[in-house]
């Protein structure tokens, strides 16, 4: 049609007007594309998602491909790339040391996902031992006072899991859930258990002071383990959308790893039960409306170019170094 027809041609002016601009710009300072970014940009987010952009639009092969190698080749690609733009390593050696890190957020985002999702897509099996340990240690951290009574049992109800066997709420989101709540209950133990206590509580209390009863109004209870697996969910999505990107490229000097993504579940979690006093709900049946209220909030955060979620959690803390 006409129509399709002129936008044809209005894309095709719009990226003979970009290579052109950027060939002029090139002139003008004597820098190439990457160049200007690396210098202009500090590191983190701003930097990498726009190295990011400019080698997935790049016409060059070698560029394109940059984007997909292996973390072991990521230093040799470096080499390359400094070769095809004809910049000289030793008068521009901060450049290579920023395209280096901002290349190892990149390739190390697309291990995270795959990871994440080998997780995800691993079913619980009652007859692993080592999936059997994972669930007793969640149990031991979150009721280390009482003794279980049997694998199956109505006690699995008191750390927010439906039924009598947990292996039946894991279906969704796999060992993923499961990895996520026992990191949360292990590193962050305290928080872990607060919430626990709270979301067991009734919507109001009633305490007797002075002859005179009074309300306490408490947040609608919930099943702690079911939003556990809920938000596991959440953070799944957000990493697998690319949305999670900016948060990881902030906190992550270079490689984003599962302790990157467990730390962002911890921070989610508190995040959301914050969220859901504040919110207020009458009773468990809002938790749809909440779960989406909290979710459009994250991702407007994550919009900020140099927002970080959870930057408590320094790098420091996972044993990696900043170049």
């Amino acid at each position: 049609t006409k129509h399709t027809v002129t936008q044809f041609f209005v894309f095709l002016y719009c990226k003979l007007l970009w290579r052109g601009l950027k060939f002029v710009v090139r002139k003008f300072t004597g820098r190439c594309e990457l160049q200007r970014i690396c210098y202009n940009n500090k590191h983190g987010a701003r930097r990498t998602l726009k190295i990011e952009s400019s080698l997935r639009f790049s016409k060059n092969e070698l560029l394109q491909s940059a984007l997909s190698v292996h973390p072991d080749k990521v230093e040799k690609t470096i080499d390359d790339i400094m070769a095809l733009k004809k910049i000289n390593p030793d008068t521009n050696p901060q450049l290579g040391i920023s395209l280096q890190a901002s290349l190892l957020q990149i390739v190390g985002h697309r291990s995270l996902v795959a990871e994440v999702e080998k997780l995800r897509r691993e079913p619980y099996d009652c007859e692993n031992p080592k999936h059997e340990d994972m669930l007793m240690k969640l149990w031991k951290e979150l009721r280390p006072d009482t003794p279980l009574t049997g694998r199956i049992s109505k006690q699995w109800c008191e750390i927010g899991f439906q039924g009598s066997d947990p292996k039946t709420d894991f279906r969704g989101m796999g060992l993923l859930g499961l990895h996520n709540l026992l990191y949360f209950a292990e590193h962050d133990k305290a928080t872990a258990l607060q919430m626990l206590h709270d979301s067991l509580q009734p919507k109001h209390k009633y305490l007797h002071t002075n002859e005179h009863l009074h309300s306490l109004s408490l947040p609608s209870s919930y099943s702690f383990a079911i939003v556990g697996i809920n938000i596991t969910d959440l953070a799944y999505s957000l990493l697998v959308s690319g949305a999670l990107k900016t948060h990881l490229y902030n906190v992550a000097p270079e490689m984003p790893s599962l302790l990157h993504f467990q730390q962002t579940f911890c921070y989610l979690m508190q995040e959301f039960h914050c969220f859901w006093i504040e919110e207020d709900p009458s009773d468990i049946m809002e938790f749809n409306r909440v779960r989406s209220k909290f979710h459009r909030r994250i991702l407007r955060q994550l919009k900020n170019p140099d927002m970080a979620l959870c930057p408590h959690f320094s790098a420091s803390d996972l044993h990696l170094v900043n170049l």
